[in-house]
């Protein structure tokens, strides 16, 4: 079910008018004793942004800043990702699900819009699974963990040895180069934003630390044959929580037909299918995207699920 248009109009001309360039800089804060990256902003209502794999707070740059001027915008790095802390440990989306409560908790947090992108999404998902009490609304964006096909780039990590041979698959002495290459069209106004996001996940990946912890984050969720770990025998959980599903319809990464699997399996959910758009459309087409989220925030109400509503349903079903 495609979101109501009726309010379109003057969502977009009231995000154009709130857009102002903002870098939101990057904080820390410590979290059983690791440090934590994060990106916020805003006041109001709390949007909480959770990137993907390889990924990091900086994905989100101008959806928060389309969002800061009516919510409180907030993007934290996973563990593994960014600027945050990579120890050797746990990536299970279980795990990175617990380190976003405790992180809420830190700052303060009561409640908020979780908004996930492919592996973020897997996270979102387990998130308002394992605490419905702190997640107002579910948005998955182009997520992983809804059926086994995905690109098979991430599937050859999974192969045994596959991480001695990423140093010469993403070698340090290309990062000038890539850089130049970004920074001279950027210089000419010409806008590559899919291959400017898959460039910035690529360079990420010519740290050493930064690959140990992709290995074992890639291995917790896909194996050979395709994603390993999945969310589709639990979704009508969601069924009391507001959610809207954004795909692009040109992913390559992650197929389309993953959104419609969840709609169809998430009742009441909202479907929106962005035409022209690949895995990222936060970056791609940020304003659409910006456009679709605001207005699906402002026509539904948050959800008041309780972990008594998670037992009874859980019941429900087993019985």
């Amino acid at each position: 079910m495609p979101c109501p248009r009726s309010a379109t109009g003057s969502v977009t001309i009231g995000l154009m008018k709130a857009m102002r360039r903002r870098d939101f800089p990057v904080e820390w804060i410590s979290v059983h004793g690791h440090d934590l990256a994060f990106r916020r902003g805003g006041e109001g209502p709390v949007v909480l942004f959770l990137h993907g794999m390889a990924g990091s707070s900086g994905t989100w740059i101008p959806a928060m800043q389309l969002l800061h001027s009516d919510y409180t915008v907030l993007a934290p790095d996973f563990l593994g990702h960014g600027k945050s802390a990579k120890p050797a440990g746990d990536y299970s989306l279980g795990n990175h699900a617990s380190g976003i409560r405790d992180f809420l908790h830190v700052l303060g947090v009561e409640r908020a819009t979780v908004v996930g992108q492919s592996f973020g999404g897997g996270v979102a998902m387990q998130f308002a699974y394992q605490f419905p009490e702190l997640c107002e609304r579910l948005v998955l964006v182009d997520a992983g963990g809804l059926g086994r096909e995905v690109s098979w780039i991430l599937r050859l990590v999974t192969l045994p040895g596959a991480e001695y041979l990423m140093p010469a698959v993403f070698p340090s002495f290309v990062r000038g180069w890539g850089d130049a290459l970004s920074g001279f069209l950027r210089d000419r106004g010409i806008r590559q934003a899919r291959a400017a996001e898959m460039w910035r996940a690529y360079r990420s990946l010519m740290e050493p630390e930064t690959r140990r912890a992709f290995v074992r984050t890639v291995r917790g969720v896909i194996d050979p044959g395709g994603q390993s770990v999945s969310a589709l025998d639990r979704l009508y959980l969601a069924s009391t929580m507001p959610t809207l599903i954004v795909w692009g319809d040109q992913d390559k990464i992650i197929p389309p037909v993953h959104a419609h699997r969840a709609h169809e399996a998430i009742p009441n959910s909202r479907l929106e299918v962005m035409e022209n758009v690949g895995h990222f459309p936060h970056v791609e087409d940020p304003v659409r995207f910006a456009e679709i989220l605001v207005d699906f925030m402002r026509t539904t109400e948050p959800s008041a699920a309780t972990p008594e509503q998670l037992r009874q349903l859980l019941r429900r079903d087993a019985g």
